[in-house]
């Protein structure tokens, strides 16, 4: 084998290997974990070519602060609880990383758990 297609071999091995890393290290180390509130004003399945699951929580009473989040497609127990509680009052909680990939979804904040939640707002017949 010739020094060329040996140096060539190894920078696709390089290349793979760097760009594997890179995505495990985006996917399982997490930038932040925590918890918001509000109300789900929006759940949806949307994208041309690569479908994603994005969403929006309202976090005050104008609808000013607006959080976006996107759902993986693997977490389908999550999808399913937010689809129920859209238009109430949710705590959810959240994997924030350090980036996306189109494929994953438009924000870096990814959903891993939802519930209702009683409003602040409003009294809910206690």
């Amino acid at each position: 084998m010739s020094t060329f297609k040996k140096i060539i071999i190894y920078v696709v091995i390089a290349t793979t290997l760097s760009i594997t890393g890179y995505m495990t290290y985006v996917y399982y180390v997490p930038y932040s974990k925590g918890t918001r509130s509000g109300e789900l004003i929006k759940i949806s399945n949307k994208g041309y070519v690569v479908k994603t699951w994005e969403g929006e929580i309202s976090q005050g009473i104008s609808g000013a602060q607006i959080f976006k989040f996107s759902v993986l497609d693997n977490d389908q127990e999550v999808i399913d609880s937010l689809q129920s509680l859209q238009g109430n009052f949710v705590k959810v909680e959240y994997v924030e990383r350090l980036r996306t990939f189109f494929w994953w979804g438009d924000s870096r904040y990814f959903i891993t758990k939802a519930e209702k939640e009683d409003s602040p707002y409003f009294n809910n017949g206690k």
